[in-house]
């Protein structure tokens, strides 16, 4: 499991103070190019010049309030893995531990030029196997 820690920021708040619904993804984009650069491949995985990784679903659950102000560690982890698609947990705690939200990315791997479906690179397969659980 990846860990990413962020902050919240008032304008990524209501009025109330509390983290617009939206904003959460900023927060999950966030902490998914932390992953990726940790995962310390040759690849630039934002400007590859063969294939890219949309997100083709995304969504995200609130259990607890997020605050202006809160310290966030997020956990990340690979929860489903396939040929050429992963999708990413990302689970969401304030710093006393108290479990917040939890949002899922599912990434398909396309060819860059045609932008249909093609199997995930292997060294970058086996990276991500590596943080399934």
């Amino acid at each position: 499991m990846f860990n990413s820690n962020q902050k919240v920021y008032f304008y990524d708040a209501d009025p109330a103070g509390i983290i617009f619904y939206a904003s959460i993804f900023k927060y999950v984009h966030a902490a998914y190019e932390d992953f990726l650069r940790s995962l310390h491949t040759e690849r630039n995985f934002f400007f590859d010049q063969e294939y890219v990784l949309p997100i083709f679903h995304a969504e995200a659950d609130y259990v607890k309030p997020i605050r202006v102000g809160d310290e966030l560690r997020i956990d990340v982890s690979v929860s489903s893995l396939k040929n050429s698609s992963f999708e990413i947990t990302y689970r969401f705690y304030k710093n006393d531990g108290e479990f917040t939200a939890q949002a899922k990315t599912v990434h398909v791997c396309v060819s860059k030029g045609n932008f249909k479906k093609i199997e995930l690179p292997k060294e970058f397969f086996k990276k991500l196997n590596e943080h399934l659980g």
